[in-house]
């Protein structure tokens, strides 16, 4: 049988440390391939060489049966292969249009852009995927979810064979994920060959036909989906039997941690009204779009309020910037944690110290010594895999990365605890880290606010879920009135 794409033996190391030491794959026309593994397993740089961004040191790749090597993205492009990256690469000052077909511009009169022409591909390409964004918007003025749209378009504007998807769906919500998974069944349909890379493994049950399993850089194994299950494929990606999936051994106090009445922010929020106890988790739901963040960007200062009300432990307090809100115990894990969570040119050390500049330099000059034990104190309770402490954050998987920025935060013993998809680009292994880190939490008395794109996950580690849906509180239910379908049907 000839397969659109047939890899063997692929190997990279950097500066003498092995990346990937025996990558494989095996990809036919018409089909979903989901490539798994945990993170540091050796994926993205698999599939950074498949797109000539890194060279290989060695192994076959086959391309409809030939052999082939690209030496650039453009090359690959050129032989029908692209990639939605994982991380997001817009130009901020220039339109969506304008970003999907960046090189490729349709020519109008004096060899100028026929803006006209772009913008009504870019139109018809987004309608035909089921994405609600302008061609004229500005990328720098995109939520992070629409930013992730953007991209997934323009990937697909290549029309290209085969298809790289790297956690496509990251930063998207329900209803544009199953937009996408609509357009990724119409490209089976069209013989087109999909890699697949998500750590939403009801993602890959629910679109993929088979899969290959990759973990410390090394093939596991391959095989068709209907052929495994889920605690087998978890299995595989782990090297051992995870146990449940969701940890779950906090109890909900009756006494409020925080409570918020009425909260309106024109145009993002209206008259939004919760308590969540001590000990107790509390999850939103609700699509791109619904209000969820713009909760979190409210509660700690960074958008301005029309009106409201915020108490914690039972004295009303007035939140005006983020400074406000830490002096309260106020801790907010955001969305993305590469562009606001941490400083990726700085080390792990001094992005654990960043939020506790002011106790750590009492004398205005940074207190070393204090530094270096508040770093190491993290370090060891959230046990992050780091060569040391001063190393680059950026060098550290997803799931190290994620510990740090809880760390930055649990050194300031907080009170209440905004989470926004604390687990998003965490593998299966560390998402339970996570999940035992947010228990401990609230176990010890702390007030857990948590948003999650991930129905899965808000059933599994919420106490009591609140629907959001086009800025406003669609309902608190408990967790056992709640499932799936409930939850969806009460977000649109």
């Amino acid at each position: 049988m000839e397969y659109l794409l047939e890899v063997e033996g692929l190997r990279k190391s950097f500066g003498g440390v092995a990346a990937l030491s025996d990558g494989r794959l095996q990809l036919r026309a018409g089909s979903v391939h989901a490539l798994c593994g945990g993170n540091g397993a050796g994926k993205s740089t698999f599939l950074k060489i498949l797109m000539g961004i890194h060279m290989r040191d060695g192994g076959s790749i086959r391309r409809r049966g030939m052999e082939v090597a690209y030496s650039t993205p453009a090359e690959a492009l050129a032989a029908g292969i692209a990639i939605i990256e994982q991380e997001l690469s817009p130009v901020p000052h220039m339109t969506v249009a304008e970003n999907i077909y960046l090189g490729r511009e349709p020519s109008g009169r004096f060899s100028g852009i026929d803006f006209k022409t772009m913008n009504r591909n870019a139109q018809a390409l987004l309608d035909r995927l089921g994405f609600n964004v302008r061609p004229s918007q500005l990328m720098m003025n995109l939520s992070v979810a629409q930013v992730q749209l953007v991209e997934i378009a323009k990937a697909l504007s290549h029309n290209a064979e085969v298809i790289f998807m790297d956690e496509p769906t990251s930063a998207i919500g329900e209803k544009e994920a199953q937009h996408l998974f609509e357009a990724v069944k119409r490209l089976k349909t069209e013989g087109k060959g999909i890699v697949y890379v998500s750590h939403r493994l009801s993602e890959i049950f629910q679109i993929a036909n088979s899969y290959t399993v990759f973990r410390d850089g090394s093939y596991v194994g391959s095989g068709n989906l209907a052929d495994i299950d889920r605690p087998g494929l978890i299995r595989m990606i782990v090297g051992r039997e995870l146990g449940d999936e969701y940890i779950k051994t906090n109890a909900p106090s009756v006494v409020p941690g925080i409570e918020v009445s009425g909260l309106t922010a024109p145009g993002k929020i209206d008259d939004v009204s919760f308590t969540a106890c001590k000990g107790e988790i509390l999850g939103i739901y609700g699509l791109m779009g619904s209000g969820r963040s713009e909760i979190f960007n409210c509660l700690f200062g960074l958008d301005p309020t029309s009106r409201g009300r915020i108490s914690v432990d039972g004295r009303n307090i007035t939140i005006a910037k983020p400074s406000d809100a830490m002096a309260h115990g106020i801790a907010f894990v955001t969305e993305d944690r590469k562009l606001t969570g941490l400083n990726l040119t700085g080390s792990v050390r001094s992005n654990i110290c960043m939020a506790s500049l002011p106790e750590l330099s009492p004398r205005l000059n940074m207190n070393r010594r204090m530094e270096a034990d508040a770093s190491r104190q993290m370090v060891e309770r959230f046990d992050i895999k780091a060569a040391r402490d001063t190393m680059p954050v950026s060098g550290l998987s997803g799931g190290n990365q994620q510990k740090v920025v809880l760390g930055k935060w649990f050194h300031r013993k907080p009170k209440i605890l905004l989470l926004d998809e604390p687990t998003r680009g965490v593998d299966v292994g560390a998402k339970r880290e996570i999940y035992r880190i947010i228990c401990e939490f609230a176990e010890e008395g702390g007030t857990v606010v948590m948003i999650s794109s991930e129905i899965d996950e808000v059933l599994g580690m919420s106490d009591r879920i609140m629907v959001m849906r086009r800025g406003r509180s669609a309902g608190i239910y408990n967790r056992e009135q709640s499932n799936a379908q409930s939850l969806v049907h009460l977000s649109t």
